[in-house]
């Protein structure tokens, strides 16, 4: 299984930098204005330039033995952060035990449930879309037309369109939709309703809509260190989430 994980991560990190190569962001639908490319008059004056957040990056050198236990787990292969830790994670940093505990978690619901990667970044952008995170949907757009997902149905996503409009969309089933809609429900309404519940059983199984529910949950707290720390993307880097105008 670790194998599996560390080779799938080393694919995925591959692709979306060819795949940020080649993109280019289409034009937003009526009612949505698309952001202009991030410029360094864009970054707040409190962030520092390094770590691109509030806080600085943590150096392993700094660190005691648990400390160096935490970098380690995510500075090697596979992870993403070869290089040394950056974004919520080196935000997470500053709490080492926190940083550990979270790394199962991230490995377990990103790479290790019974969803494939396309379902996964599907799942990734709807709650990123749902708290409006640009940081957080910039970053897995790209990770999800890597992984297959047809660009219309990051269209529905990504301008948030109703899911009965969507019907005819090729690829998008049930399981699809379902994982759209609880999603939904989940960040931003009251709870889940009874039949978005049951048909989420239906396509997942008890287990997976667990894994599902965690998915999300993670996600939500990768935004909010985002946002707590307001951690930038890179000068240059393109904001794919659209702004409602209307």
């Amino acid at each position: 299984m670790k194998t599996r994980i560390v080779l799938l991560g080393i694919f995925l990190l591959v692709a979306a930098f060819a795949a940020d190569i080649e993109f280019t962001v289409d034009a937003a639908e009526p009612g949505f204005t698309m952001p202009s490319a991030l410029s360094a008059d864009d970054i707040p004056g409190d962030i520092l330039e390094q770590s691109l957040a509030r806080l600085p990056q943590v150096q392993r050198r700094e660190l005691d033995a648990t400390g160096r236990d935490a970098f380690d787990t995510y500075v090697s292969p596979g992870t993403g952060y070869e290089t040394g830790l950056r974004g919520p994670i080196g935000m997470w940093m500053h709490s080492p035990e926190l940083a550990k505990a979270m790394f199962d978690v991230r490995q377990r619901v990103r790479y290790g449930s019974g969803k494939d990667q396309r379902l996964t970044e599907l799942t990734i952008i709807s709650t990123a879309r749902e708290i409006n995170n640009q940081y957080e949907y910039s970053a897995h757009e790209p990770l999800a037309r890597v992984a297959g997902l047809e660009q219309e149905i990051i269209d529905v996503v990504r301008f948030r369109r109703s899911l009965d409009d969507s019907l005819n969309i090729e690829g998008f089933g049930e399981i699809e939709k379902v994982i759209v809609q609880f999603t939904r429900e989940l960040i931003s309404e009251e709870k889940v309703s009874s039949a978005t519940f049951a048909r989420a059983i239906a396509e997942l199984g008890n287990e997976g809509v667990m894994d599902l529910t965690g998915l999300i949950g993670y996600y939500s707290f990768v935004a909010m260190t985002l946002k707590a720390f307001d951690v930038q993307r890179p000068v240059g880097s393109e904001l794919l989430l659209p702004l409602r105008v209307d």
